[in-house]
C-alpha cells in the first residue's frame, strides 16, 4: 500500500464538507435504524439518488455514515422496547432487553454504542489489509457451500431456544416450513400460495420479525397488566429510567469482553464478505459461538452483558467484509452494497479488480469514511444514549400505541404494501402465543430467515451432481463446515451432559 497516496487520500476527506455530510449521515442512520421496519437498505436507497448532487467525497460519505450508524441504532431499540430496529439487531434482544429490566439501561446503550463501533473497525482492518484473499476465498464458493453454511447457521436454534431445545427445534422447523412459500427456486412454479399474489414472493422475514418482537411484546405486556398495578409500574418504568447511571464499562468489563468480541468481529467479518450472508445471520451465528465457549453460557439470554457486545460487535463487524467483495469483486454481499454499487457506477467508477488500479485514491477514502462514521458513532451515540431511554418514562398506554404505530408504519414502508402489514399483524399473534407457551420467538425467525437459502442451494448441488450427494464430501470447504456443524452439536452435547453431572 502506498503510504504517501493513503495521507493524501486521507488530507483530501478532512475538509469541512466532506466531515459535514458524514455527521449528517450519522445523524440520519440513527433516527432511521431505531424505527422498527426502516432498515440501513432502505435509508441508503432514499438518500442515494440525493448524493448525485455532490461530489463523490461528499456523498460517500453520507451514505457510509448513514450505513454504519443505522446498522448500531437498531439496537436501541431492541434495549429499550424489545423490538429490533433492524435485522441485523435480532440477537440484541435476546440480551439487551433483559438487561434494561434489570436496571442496567445505561450499560446495555453505552455497550451498543462502543462495542458496535469496535466491530465496524475491526472489519475496517480487514477491509485495508485482507481484502484481496477474502474477496479471493469467498467467490469460489458455490451451491454445497450456501448449503453448509445455511445449515451452520440453523444450529443455531439450539442456542436461540433459551431453556427448551424441542420447543426451540420445533418452531424453527415451522418456519422453516413456512420459508418454501412464494415462488419454487428451481422450477419457477407457485406453491403453498393459496393464489394469493401477495404470496407469490414468499413471506418476508421482517414484517414478522417485527410483529413477533414488537407487536407480541405489546400484546403479552396488555394481557399481564392490570389498572391497580399501573401508578406502580410507571414509577418503576421512571426509577429505571433514573437508575440508568453508567454508560460505559469498566475495565474489568471492556478486559471480559475483549476475548469473545474480538473472535466475534472476526467471525462477523468473515461472514459479510460471503455474497448473502448478512448482519443477521451473523450476529445469531456469533452469539450462539461465544455462548458455547463462555464461562457463563447459563447468563446467555437472560441478560448477559458479555452476549449483548458480542451481538454488538457483529452487527457492525459485517459491513467490513461486505465491502470487501463489493469493491475487490463487485459482487455486492448485501443488500446495501449492491446499491453502493450503482453508486459507484453513476460516478463512472466500475467496482472490481480495475477500480484498486484505476480510482486506488477514492477506494482509499472510502476505507477511510469507514473509520471516521465509526469514531462519530462513539461520540454522538454516547451522548445520545440516556436521552433515548426517556420515551419509557411515559405511561404503558403511551409507550404501546408508539410501538404500534412503528410497527406498522415500519412493515408498511418496507414495500408500500398493505399486506406487509397484514403480516406483521399476524406475527404479532403468534409472537404473543409462543410468549404464552413458552416458545421463543428466534429460531422461528432463524428458520424462515435460512429456509430459503438452504433450499436453493441444496437443489442446485444436487441437479449438479445429477442427484448424488457426494458432491458434498468433493470441496475442502464444504468439508470443514460440516466438520464444524457435527463439533457444535457434539459440543452442545457433551456441555449438557456434564451440566447434568455436575448437578448431580
Amino acid at each position: 500500500m502506498d503510504m504517501s497516496l493513503w495521507w493524501e487520500s486521507f488530507l483530501a476527506l478532512l475538509t469541512p464538507e466532506v466531515l459535514m455530510f458524514n455527521v449528517l449521515g450519522v445523524l440520519i442512520g440513527i433516527v432511521i435504524g431505531a424505527l422498527p421496519g426502516l432498515s440501513a437498505t432502505m435509508a441508503v436507497a432514499i438518500l442515494t439518488p440525493i448524493t448525485f448532487w455532490f461530489a463523490p467525497a461528499c456523498g460517500f460519505a453520507m451514505l457510509i455514515g448513514v450505513w454504519n450508524s443505522a446498522i448500531f441504532a437498531g439496537g436501541i431499540t431492541a434495549v429499550l422496547i424489545n423490538t429490533p430496529g433492524t435485522p441485523a439487531s435480532i440477537a440484541s434482544t435476546f440480551d439487551g432487553y433483559q438487561m434494561y429490566r434489570q436496571g442496567r439501561g445505561g450499560l446495555a446503550l453505552g455497550i451498543n454504542v462502543i462495542y458496535s463501533a469496535f466491530g465496524g473497525l475491526i472489519s475496517t482492518l480487514f477491509l485495508i489489509f485482507l481484502a484481496f484473499p477474502i474477496a479471493a476465498f469467498t467467490v469460489s464458493f458455490g451451491p454445497t457451500e450456501y448449503f453448509m453454511l445455511a445449515l451452520f447457521g440453523l444450529m443455531m436454534m439450539i442456542s436461540v431456544s433459551e431453556n427448551n431445545v424441542v420447543k426451540g427445534m420445533a418452531v424453527g422447523f415451522a418456519g422453516l416450513t413456512l420459508s418454501t412459500v412464494g415462488i419454487d427456486p428451481i422450477l419457477a412454479v407457485k406453491r403453498y400460495t393459496m393464489d394469493s399474489t401477495s404470496l407469490a414472493a414468499g413471506i418476508s422475514f421482517l414484517p414478522v420479525m417485527i410483529g413477533m418482537f414488537g407487536l407480541g411484546e405489546v400484546f403479552n405486556q396488555i394481557y399481564e397488566h392490570k389498572k391497580s398495578d399501573e401508578a406502580s409500574a410507571v414509577a418503576m418504568i421512571k426509577q429505571a429510567a433514573a437508575k440508568l447511571g453508567r454508560i460505559l464499562p469498566t475495565f474489568k468489563e471492556i478486559k471480559q469482553f475483549f476475548r469473545p468480541t474480538t473472535l466475534a468481529g472476526v467471525e462477523s467479518t468473515i461472514i459479510g464478505a460471503i455474497p448473502e450472508a448478512g448482519a443477521d445471520i451473523a450476529s445469531i451465528i456469533c452469539w450462539g459461538q461465544a455462548k458455547k465457549l463462555s464461562k457463563h453460557p447459563e447468563e446467555y439470554g437472560k441478560g448477559s452483558a458479555e452476549g449483548f457486545a458480542v451481538s454488538c460487535t457483529s452487527n457492525n463487524g459485517v459491513l467490513g467484509g461486505a465491502l470487501t467483495t463489493m469493491l475487490t469483486l463487485g459482487i455486492p454481499g448485501d443488500a446495501v452494497t449492491a446499491i453502493l454499487i450503482g453508486s459507484l457506477m453513476m460516478y463512472g467508477m466500475q467496482p472490481g479488480p480495475k477500480m484498486f488500479t484505476e480510482d486506488t485514491g477514492f477506494v482509499m477514502q472510502i476505507m477511510q469514511l469507514m473509520i471516521l462514521s465509526n469514531v462519530a458513532i462513539v461520540i454522538f451515540g454516547l451522548l445520545s444514549a440516556k436521552m433515548s431511554a426517556r420515551i419509557l418514562n411515559a405511561k404503558p398506554q403511551t409507550v404501546w400505541v408508539g410501538v404500534i404505530a412503528l410497527c406498522v408504519v415500519g412493515s408498511y414502508a418496507l414495500n408500500n404494501s398493505f399486506s406487509d402489514v397484514l403480516l406483521m399483524a399476524v406475527g404479532g399473534v403468534v409472537g404473543f402465543f409462543f410468549k404464552r407457551g413458552g416458545f421463543a420467538p428466534g429460531p422461528f425467525i432463524l428458520g424462515l430467515l435460512l429456509g430459503g437459502m438452504l433450499e436453493s442451494n441444496l437443489r442446485r448441488a444436487l441437479v449438479m451432481s445429477q442427484g448424488s450427494v457426494s458432491i458434498f464430501f468433493e470441496r475442502p470447504v464444504t468439508l470443514v463446515l460440516m466438520i464444524l456443524i457435527v463439533l457444535t452439536l457434539c459440543f452442545s452435547l457433551f456441555k449438557r451432559m456434564f451440566k447434568r453431572r455436575n448437578s448431580k
